[in-house]
């Protein structure tokens, strides 16, 4: 199998754009040659046409990019009939560009931009009728520490038909702001935007920037980004674990996974300055290395963590309590994960074997593999034994790396990055711990930036969510939330 990378950089002049019904064709038939949809969006093209561009990634891990122009309002052959994973995709386009999926059944906004946010009030919601069916709100405003979001049940006296999630109630304008700003200055901008994700995200762009500006830096760089990574996914699956542990009053779980998540960012930020990894990646390397002495701490560090981490886990699995309140609750079966185009843990937690630092490797993970876990039930139990699962083999990964490279991951050189080049379009995708952080930006003639493009994982798993429900008794929304730990403010940009 050839070995993918994580980006993809074409000239623009190179990309064949074809009218709307023939790239919704080419599209179509790609993913029923079981390619996978991993974004689809549009911009505007002058005043009077909008650009659609559609990217797939094969089963080899290679990305494909298809290009369609259409006249603004016009019309196209739903590829949601065909395909449902593509249906989010279609609805942002419809949203955000007017270019309309004929056909699409479920065609209503993903949020309200701009002037229109004013009219959230009018959401058309899914309605099931029935003399003794009644719906429960939650939301937008809620009682914890939270984003905004608005979720619908329909339920039969305690049984959940249907969920509908409502997000988008503070929309940030992030890509507007990521175009007034020059595009190597953009890092702050970028490790924000998800504040959990803020290395998976700054990692992606910094992959950008450096192919469009033609410079390759060096592997002390990748193997510092990639244990940065490494921690983060530990972190934040420790964070996820301890509010299902929380949520099921678990008490011994919840304090002791809290504790050692805090062990886990201290060491992030004792090597740079950052709970949250902030500031350690820049465009052309990374600002904080990892003495013998910061190389010591780490290492004693995780393996201390891993002891106490085995022990909290083993009392989880072994509980009775936690089997039955998470066993067979918010199942996604295989088949449906695949339908709906589910990405990252909530995926590999339903029997799919997907994972961009197996399939897109690069330099680091074709060096220093990873392997791709899974489980089989779908159910909450899939997803918090799964996330104690990825901790250990992020722990034993970042251990390797540090045997293998020796006493010293000193900061290497900082490669210098001229303009970026002119005319190109850059894919970008890093697997952060809910899945493929996907960034695309776009250079103009002068080698400004034309277009930036970012999409959360969290945007393809909220139906992932809304399915989990179906069957199950409200109470279990909680745990069913947290099992997936999606990001409102991911899918509010």
């Amino acid at each position: 199998m050839t070995v993918a990378g994580p980006v993809l950089q074409l000239a623009v002049d190179v990309i064949a754009s074809s009218d709307l019904e023939t790239w919704s064709e080419a599209c179509g038939s790609a993913l029923e040659g079981g390619a996978r949809m991993l974004t689809l969006f549009g911009r505007f093209d002058g005043p009077a046409h909008v650009l659609a561009t559609a990217v797939l990634q094969g089963s080899d891990g290679r990305m494909q990019l298809l290009r369609g122009r259409a006249v603004r309002g016009a019309g196209y052959p739903a590829l949601t009939v065909g395909c449902p994973a593509v249906h989010i995709f279609e609805r942002e386009l419809w949203e955000q560009t007017g270019l309309e999926p004929i056909g699409h059944p479920w065609c209503k906004p993903v949020r309200y931009e701009g002037a229109r946010q004013q009219h959230m009030g009018e959401y058309p919601f899914f309605v099931l009728r029935g003399q003794q069916v009644h719906e429960v709100g939650v939301g937008p405003i809620h009682a914890s520490v939270i984003e905004p979001g608005h979720f619908r049940f329909m339920c039969l006296g305690e049984q959940v038909h249907h969920l509908e999630i409502q997000l988008g109630y503070q929309h940030r304008g992030v890509e507007a702001l990521l175009l007034q700003r020059p595009p190597l200055a953009l890092a702050p901008l970028v490790e924000s935007i998800v504040g959990d994700s803020s290395i998976a995200y700054v990692w992606g762009y910094c992959n950008a920037v450096e192919a469009l500006a033609g410079v390759q830096v060096p592997m002390a760089t990748w193997q510092l980004r990639g244990i940065a990574l490494e921690l983060e996914r530990i972190a934040m699956h420790l964070a996820t674990l301890t509010g299902l542990a929380t949520d099921i009053a678990l008490l011994q779980g919840g304090s002791t996974l809290g504790r050692l998540r805090t062990a886990i960012i201290n060491a992030t930020m004792r090597v740079c300055g950052s709970r949250f990894g902030r500031g350690w990646l820049r465009p052309g390397g990374v600002r904080f290395g990892i003495t013998n002495a910061l190389q010591q701490d780490l290492q004693q560090t995780l393996a201390d963590f891993a002891r106490d981490m085995a022990q909290i886990g083993a009392l989880m699995q072994g509980a009775g309590s936690v089997q039955a309140r998470f066993r067979g609750v918010g199942v996604v079966s295989t088949k449906v994960a695949q339908e709906l185009g589910l990405v990252g843990l909530v995926a590999r937690a339903s029997g799919l074997a997907v994972d961009a630092r197996a399939s897109q490797s690069g330099l680091l993970y074709a060096r220093h593999p990873v392997n791709v876990l899974t489980q089989s039930s779908g159910d909450c139990w899939a997803r918090m034994v799964l996330r104690m699962r990825e901790i250990e083999a992020s722990v034993d990964w970042v251990q390797r790396l540090l045997q293998a490279t020796g006493p010293d991951l000193a900061v290497p050189p900082a490669v210098g990055l001229g303009p970026l080049a002119p005319g190109q379009l850059c894919v970008s995708v890093q697997e952060g711990f809910r899945g493929p952080v996907v960034q695309i930006l776009e250079t103009d003639s002068a080698g400004c930036l034309l277009h930036y493009k970012v999409q959360d994982p969290s945007l393809l798993n909220w139906f992932g969510l809304a399915w989990a429900l179906r069957n199950n008794e409200i109470s279990d929304f909680p745990i069913c939330n947290k099992s997936f730990d999606l990001s409102y403010c991911g899918n509010d940009l």
